[in-house]
C-alpha cells in the first residue's frame, strides 16, 4: 500500500540530520530501511542493514523517490536443484 497523497514522503530524521553533517566519500550506517531517497542524498554512499549486514548503496539520480531498502536484498537466493545439479557440478568439477 502507498502512502496518501496528502501526505509528504517519508524521510527519516536522523537520516536527513547524518546526510547534512556528512561528507559525501563516507558511508553513513543506518537501519532505516523504509525511509525514501530524497534529491539531497545523490552522491551519498549508504550502508543499508539487510538483517544480517550492511549493504553499500551509491545513490544517483535514478533513485530518488525510492526506498534505501530496495537496494538492499534482505534473502539470499540459493540456487534450485538437489540430487541431479550436485551431480552435475561434481562431473564439471572433475574436467
Amino acid at each position: 500500500m502507498s502512502r496518501s497523497a496528502k501526505k509528504p514522503p517519508y524521510v527519516d530524521p536522523k537520516l536527513l540530520k547524518k546526510v547534512a553533517a556528512g561528507s559525501p566519500g563516507t558511508p553513513i550506517k543506518t537501519w532505516a530501511r523504509d525511509s525514501e531517497i530524497a534529491p539531497e542524498f545523490v552522491g551519498y554512499h549508504f550502508a543499508v542493514h539487510n538483517g544480517k549486514d550492511f549493504i553499500d548503496v551509491r545513490v544517483t539520480e535514478e533513485m530518488v523517490g525510492h526506498r534505501l531498502g530496495e537496494f538492499s536484498p534482505t534473502k539470499k537466493f540459493v540456487r534450485h536443484g538437489g540430487k541431479l545439479m550436485k551431480e552435475q557440478a561434481k562431473a564439471a568439477s572433475k574436467k
